[in-house]
């Protein structure tokens, strides 16, 4: 992931997210591994726990899902009955279509709106607490993003994000990936995998060029010093900014990259079962050794909470 491309205005940036989001909605889940049962819940409240500590328990009140994708927070917190009413936004219609068919399929009430992060169609004071997950980077102007976030909040209400990527974790990150380039060829030949029809050029792979767009998307990493500093100006107080994922984030990235080597429906059963197991135990282990002793910026995510005075 690299910094914003200098050669995208911001109106750009979002007809990207657009058109990528739109076209990636169908095979989201299942790309990224989303969950919406007992492991998913499990993920979205250790994120947040580490925010907030036995405050969780208490419910997030009225809440609003800014780059809600696919529902990934909003609904596996409806089910855990952490909010009394729910709205998300997307930029994207195909994914707010995808979080409605998961809504309906958890027998879950959310309200949905097509809204940029920086134009919000909310009232002033209108939730107790903003989130997102992985949604920061995407937007081209953070500022006024901030901003509308501070406006749409109640007095002494909260934001929370996680799954922000750090600078220096992305940097980190590279280093498994090259690795897993390397390794590919033998992987595929031990679990008897063809190559992926992706190896063509990027226009060829879909009828409208979105996966070309893939690179695209991700338009900037953070230090925590920079997600501070943009909550600070917005008027934001009680700013904390944690890190997690290392170990898991190497693993994951390196598992990725070997099966994106291939054609998906020749990656084993038996394979997915251990790279989804395995990420799962190095983020306990990175929970529990690392994540007390390294400085946030070291890990991949970095995650944000801070409150309206």
């Amino acid at each position: 992931m690299a910094a914003m491309c200098p050669q995208l205005t911001d109106e750009r940036i979002r007809e990207v997210n657009v058109r990528y989001h739109d076209h990636a909605a169908s095979h989201y889940d299942a790309k990224w591994g989303i969950d919406f049962g007992e492991v998913g819940r499990a993920q979205v409240l250790g994120k947040l726990r580490k925010l907030l500590g036995e405050e969780l328990d208490r419910g997030l009140g009225r809440s609003l899902e800014v780059g809600a994708g696919t529902g990934y927070f909003t609904l596996n917190l409806l089910a855990a009955g952490l909010v009394a009413r729910a709205t998300a936004t997307d930029i994207s219609p195909g994914m707010l279509r995808a979080l409605r068919a998961n809504a309906r399929r958890l027998h879950v009430k959310v309200s949905t709106r097509t809204a940029e992060a920086g134009a919000l169609p909310f009232a002033d004071g209108s939730f107790d607490v903003v989130l997102g997950h992985a949604v920061l980077h995407h937007l081209p102007d953070l500022p006024r993003a901030f901003r509308e976030f501070h406006r749409v909040l109640a007095p002494g209400g909260r934001i929370l994000f996680a799954g922000e990527p750090s600078r220096l974790g992305d940097r980190l990150a590279a280093a498994p990936k090259r690795a897993a380039v390397l390794a590919a060829p033998a992987w595929r030949r031990l679990v008897g995998a063809r190559p992926a029809a992706a190896a063509a050029p990027a226009q060829d792979r879909s009828a409208d060029g979105a996966h070309a767009l893939e690179a695209l998307v991700d338009v900037r990493t953070f230090s925590p010093a920079e997600l501070e500093r943009h909550a600070r100006l917005a008027g934001f107080r009680e700013i904390c900014v944690r890190g997690e994922e290392l170990t898991a984030s190497w693993f994951g990235w390196f598992n990725r990259a070997l099966e994106a080597s291939a054609e998906p429906a020749d990656v084993p059963i038996p394979w997915r079962r251990f790279a989804f197991e395995g990420y799962l135990a190095l983020q306990r282990l990175d929970r529990a050794l690392l994540e007390p002793l390294l400085p946030a910026g070291a890990f991949y995510n970095l995650l944000l909470s801070a409150r309206r005075p």
